[in-house]
């Protein structure tokens, strides 16, 4: 099982559109092969910033989701809301605790 973290800082103005388009991403990635869970998170101290967390089976099973119809569909939407480029970091689940 693995989980990627992504970060990002919106522009002003742009959260409402943002929160909106990754509400449906995620809500179409929940039939994607793989797929386990996501979380989207907002800044406590930061209210332009947000995370992605998401939990796959595996790399590949995101990748074959990431470059799908479906995650593309949402890219237009979030063209310019971001203030600067996404951080996305991998990790492989060592323990998970319910």
């Amino acid at each position: 099982m693995m989980t990627i973290i992504t970060r990002v800082k919106l522009r002003e103005g742009s959260t409402e559109q943002w929160d909106r388009a990754m509400h449906a991403r995620v809500e179409a990635a929940r039939g994607a092969k793989g797929w386990i869970s996501a979380q989207l998170l907002r800044g406590v101290d930061e209210s332009l910033e947000r995370a992605i967390v998401g939990v796959w089976e595996s790399k590949e099973d995101w990748a074959t989701w990431h470059n799908g119809d479906a995650f593309r569909e949402t890219r237009a939407q979030l063209s310019g809301v971001e203030e600067r480029a996404q951080e996305s970091v991998w990790f492989e689940v060592a323990e998970d605790v319910d």
